[in-house]
């Protein structure tokens, strides 16, 4: 038991003679310059990469659409005080098959399509601001094989 508490004392004394030499230091002296860099004002524009489909499950039938953005995140927040947010976010706008309609989606996950019939087919991503205004867009094409139909009933 007394090994213990000597033990518990070296400890003390040591960790308060480390203590008193930094007492004075600000957090940058002791932890070095930050490992963020400050944001340029303006931001670099946003940019939209769309990669093909992927050839592997094309070819099953299945379309699995990858994007990466540049100089924005892609985050489920919405609205016009989301502008705000710096560094700057937005979403993506799917359009298949030039359809009158669209869809968001803020996942950040592939863009996957099942049961289009064979055929070609082209996909639109849209980047759009937090207030749904395109920023970039990107149309990919492809064509689903015949014998690769994908039925859901």
């Amino acid at each position: 038991m007394k090994y213990r508490y000597l033990l518990l004392s070296l400890f003390t004394l040591a960790s308060s003679a480390w203590a008193e030499p930094l007492s004075g230091l600000s957090a940058a002296e002791v932890n070095g310059p930050a490992a963020v860099a400050p944001l340029e004002h303006p931001q670099p524009p946003a940019k939209l990469v769309v990669d093909p489909p992927l050839p592997g499950p094309l070819s099953k039938g299945a379309v699995f659409i990858q994007y990466r953005v540049e100089n924005l995140r892609i985050e489920p927040v919405f609205g016009p005080e989301a502008l705000k947010i710096a560094p700057r976010i937005g979403h993506i706008h799917v359009v298949v098959d030039d359809a009158p309609w669209h869809w968001a989606d803020a996942s950040g996950e592939p863009v996957i399509l099942v049961g289009l019939p064979a055929g070609k087919h082209k996909v639109t991503v849209i980047l759009a601001d937090p207030t749904h205004k395109p920023i970039d867009h990107k149309t990919v094409e492809f064509t689903v094989p015949p014998h690769a139909e994908i039925h859901h009933f």
